[in-house]
């Protein structure tokens, strides 16, 4: 059984939302378990026993929020050898992808252990307090979906 945590921070639940999807979309193929964390909840003593590790922040002016940046350097040491991830942000139209970019590459610089095994996820909401836009949780799912089945390969 391949496990899978999500990881989030969500200030107006749109980011929480995407991360639901996210773990429908994983937990869609068969060997896969995929859990759902709020940050404030994580166990870091128990983090390694994951073989995925997703993190998700709604984009805070560009980056992702101070809680999830501290979250990423604390991974950095924990021993992640040959675990993989994938980053995910919620973002406003100016703020297209800035996030995703800065946490994946905290996570290169920060987390050597730690495989991107897909580029990241922007997924839109429409105003400050959301809703998550028209159309962005299936693709959610699908992401979900694709990382699943390759880490299954």
């Amino acid at each position: 059984m391949t496990k899978a945590i999500v990881v989030y921070e969500s200030k107006y639940g749109n980011t929480g939302r995407v991360a639901e999807a996210l773990v429908e979309g994983m937990n869609q193929v068969p060997g896969m378990e995929s859990i759902l964390t709020e940050l404030n909840e994580v166990d870091l003593a128990h983090i390694d026993e994951f073989d995925v590790i997703l993190v998700g922040s709604p984009n805070h002016m560009g980056r992702a929020t101070r809680n999830i940046n501290k979250f990423i350097d604390k991974l950095g040491k924990i021993n992640l050898a040959r675990k993989q991830g994938a980053v995910f942000d919620t973002y406003l139209a100016k703020d297209y992808a800035k996030a995703v970019g800065k946490m994946e590459k905290q996570i290169g610089d920060k987390v050597p252990g730690l495989s991107l095994s897909t580029p990241g996820l922007s997924v839109r909401v429409d105003g400050m307090k959301g809703p998550v836009s028209e159309g962005e949780l299936p693709r959610c799912r699908e992401f979900g979906l694709k990382i699943a089945t390759h880490v299954q390969q």
